[in-house]
């Protein structure tokens, strides 16, 4: 009796699963509105851009603004993990001189900086 029941079951199951899908295209039925088939991917879109796309040009913006306001003697962490103060900034090749102790500058490309840690 269980099996019965059980089998019972699972042939509900398809019955119900082949009415959701509605009748093949062929045999005559009521089509939906096509663009209630499409409501499901745009919302997808939707989400997508407002979860990742638009949080991510926003951290593109800030992050072009603050290479864009760099000044000497800001401290500063480059994308190596180099941290320094910058000590010149080479405006026509785009270019920051990067003091890392008392003796050593370095050369860094103006986009390598990760992160201003301090302003002067």
């Amino acid at each position: 009796m269980k099996q019965n029941l059980l089998r019972k079951t699972k042939e509900e199951t398809v019955y119900n699963v082949l009415l959701m899908m509605g009748a093949p295209g062929g045999q005559g039925g009521q089509q939906g509105n096509p663009l209630l088939s499409f409501l499901p991917l745009l919302a997808i879109i939707v989400i997508m851009y407002l979860l990742l796309i638009r949080p991510q040009a926003k951290r593109q913006k800030e992050h072009r603004q603050m290479l864009e306001n760099l000044q000497k003697g800001d401290r500063v962490i480059t994308t190596g993990g180099i941290i320094g103060t910058v000590a010149g900034i080479k405006e026509k090749e785009n270019i920051l001189i990067v003091k890392i102790s008392d003796n050593t500058k370095i050369e860094v490309g103006r986009n390598f900086i990760s992160q201003v840690l301090t302003r002067q």
